[in-house]
């Protein structure tokens, strides 16, 4: 089950992707009905079931606050963000993750809408528990779908919208860069060029200074073999890339296949202020 703790090797948005392109429906993370573990829900008529992520992805979501919104929705339905705040006891700092993982769209509207009542509403204490104030939301645009993709990364390390080098696509095919479903139709020993966010970093201590890497992008995932020497060259794109673009060859056996690299070359700033989201050295 998707959860906070990556599976195995797998990152949850390498879980995420992977569903989505098997015909998985992944549904938002949604304050009113998500729980703190992933689950399983009925999505209307399909015959099978719908994967709702748990609170717990959202970067900085504790599960004392998360077990407080589940009891006080059990009760009734939340009527508005300051509502849910007094009743489950949440902090500045609890709305905000939620408003940030864009958690509360059936309470406060998109993400900015959402921020916005984060910052403004506290918990309500003693006399003023039973208070309404009004607080006036003025009218924000809604971010962009770039903007949106940034804000999914930063909050929970994965994206329910397109993926971002799908946005970057012409741009990458235009130096050549091919996606994950091209190089795995390539021959062995074929030269090739790919790029992709790096999910994963392995360095296992069996392997005699090797890394492995995996990048991700809109298609599917390519692991990437680092030899030493490459290493020792190219020591800061290896280790510090968000988005890496890889110039090697082609190895495929069978089911294995991998691209060892040659040259490395950092193209994090096309993704401007995502953050690295890779699994490193575990």
């Amino acid at each position: 089950m998707l959860n906070s703790q990556p599976m195995g090797f797998y990152s949850p948005s390498q879980l995420v992707q992977d569903a989505k392109r098997h015909g998985v429906v992944v549904l938002p993370v949604d304050v009113t009905i998500s729980s703190w573990d992933s689950t399983l829900e009925r999505h209307g008529n399909a015959a099978r079931p719908a994967v709702r992520p748990g609170l717990s992805l959202l970067r900085g979501m504790r599960d004392g606050a998360a077990e407080r919104i589940a009891n006080a929705r059990a009760v009734r339905r939340f009527e508005s963000v300051r509502d849910m705040a007094r009743r489950a006891q949440l902090d500045r700092h609890d709305l905000q993750v939620l408003a940030a993982a864009n958690a509360l769209p059936s309470l406060a509207g998109h993400r900015r809408e959402a921020l916005w009542q984060a910052a403004a509403v506290v918990p309500d204490r003693d006399m003023l528990a039973t208070a309404s104030p009004e607080d006036e939301t003025p009218a924000l645009q809604q971010p962009s779908e770039a903007e949106d993709i940034v804000g999914d990364y930063r909050s929970m390390g994965l994206t329910l919208g397109r993926h971002p080098l799908a946005l970057l696509r012409a741009r990458l095919k235009a130096s050549r860069l091919m996606p994950a479903s091209t190089l795995h139709t390539y021959r062995n020993g074929r030269l090739a060029r790919a790029c992709g966010i790096v999910t994963v970093r392995q360095r296992p201590d069996t392997a005699k200074g090797v890394i492995f890497l995996t990048i991700e992008d809109e298609t599917g995932n390519v692991n990437v073999i680092i030899w030493p020497k490459v290493l020792e060259r190219q020591r800061r794109e290896v280790l510090g890339s968000s988005l890496l673009g890889v110039l090697g060859v082609w190895q495929c056996e069978g089911e294995v296949k991998h691209l060892v690299a040659h040259r490395l070359i950092d193209m994090s700033h096309l993704l401007g202020e995502l953050p690295s989201i890779s699994r490193d050295f575990h």
